[in-house]
């Protein structure tokens, strides 16, 4: 079983690609994780392209992320199941809220190490505009369109509990 969670900052991708992990037992690859070096630097792309690729040669995964620098064709053409969470923007912006203040100044564990949660200005321009533009909205109905037999797309926190409930166990 391979699964790629994608879709916008804020809306779940690591709470739900953790919730699919425990419940199936297959590792998951947080792309936060890889991209993100220690004080919110980012890694080495070289590095990170590596440590990727290395983690998709599980025989199942799921991997939470959008990067498309981060072995994306491969990622999408290997996943049996591509799950969208393409939330509202307030929505987004209110779960990212939350989570800030329940993990502030700690480092979650779908994180990079070093990086504690933060919640600035650049941040909140990235939830509500940087991170929703027309190019990126594209790439999620270029996924749509080119594979349209293993997406889901979950829209609000309904959709993901009847999506979870309609899964085996």
């Amino acid at each position: 079983m391979k699964i790629a969670v994608m879709g916008y900052s804020g809306a779940g991708k690591s709470t739900l690609a953790r919730t699919l992990g425990e419940r199936y037992g297959v590792p998951v690859l947080h792309f936060d994780r890889v991209h993100w070096a220690p004080g919110w630097t980012e890694r080495d792309r070289g590095e990170a392209h590596r440590l990727a690729h290395e983690f998709m040669k599980n025989q199942s995964w799921i991997i939470d992320g959008n990067y498309t620098k981060f072995e994306y064709e491969r990622r999408l053409n290997e996943a049996d199941k591509i799950v969208l969470l393409l939330f509202p923007r307030l929505v987004c912006f209110a779960r990212a809220w939350k989570r800030f203040f329940l993990y502030r100044g700690k480092t979650r564990s779908d994180m990079g190490e070093g990086c504690p949660e933060k919640m600035d200005l650049e941040f909140m321009r990235w939830i509500l505009w940087k991170g929703r533009t027309r190019q990126k909205r594209g790439e999620f109905r270029q996924v749509l369109e080119k594979y349209p037999q293993k997406v889901v797309v979950l829209r609000r926190q309904k959709d993901i509990n009847r999506y979870l409930e309609g899964l085996p166990c």
